[in-house]
């Protein structure tokens, strides 16, 4: 992860993320240099939203009763890389369509893979993959309801931080995804 954060095309992302997030908050009369996520956390939520839209077609479980976690933390020596999706209702709805059951190493494999190739490219594209935060004072990049955005009770920031760019190579940048098909 460090290795990718390090890249030019990376570093180019981060900047207009960051230069986005600092223009929404300053509008909001925020401090504008707080809240920041950093690069790594916006790769790791964006592929927990892929992964909760793959998982909700591939069984037809609600996925706005799937939730996310994500968890990651460089500041103080942290080195977290990781999310957690989990079933937020309170009974055995989870287990509808197999849902837990696609969480097994056997199946995460293919959804993983299935989900990747869905996020490459979007129904709005170019215009999705074109998305400049750093222009609209906005608080994500290559993302939109159609490749992206998950029910807003299932994502644990409001699908704020998001960029499919970073995961994979999009129209508009090919050279930040931190999965490259090969």
């Amino acid at each position: 992860l460090d290795k990718w954060a390090d890249k030019s095309a990376v570093k180019a992302v981060d900047e207009r993320l960051r230069q986005g997030h600092m223009g929404w908050r300053r509008k909001r009369g925020l401090d504008p240099n707080e809240g920041y996520p950093g690069i790594r956390y916006i790769l790791l939520h964006t592929l927990a939203h892929m992964l909760i839209r793959e998982l909700a077609l591939e069984c037809g479980y609600n996925a706005a009763s799937i939730r996310e976690r994500v968890y990651a933390d460089t500041e103080a020596g942290k080195d977290q890389a990781g999310f957690l999706i989990y079933t937020a209702a309170a009974d055995s709805d989870g287990t509808l369509g197999g849902l837990v059951d696609l969480g097994n190493p056997e199946n995460l494999g293919r959804l993983l893979h299935q989900a990747l190739d869905r996020a490459r490219v979007c129904a709005s594209d170019p215009l999705c993959s074109e998305h400049d935060p750093s222009k609209d004072q906005s608080l994500h990049g290559a993302a939109c309801h159609a490749c992206s955005f998950v029910s807003e009770t299932s994502c644990e920031c409001g699908n704020r931080h998001l960029d499919r760019s970073l995961v994979v190579p999009t129209i508009e940048n090919a050279n930040a995804a931190y999965f490259v098909k090969s």
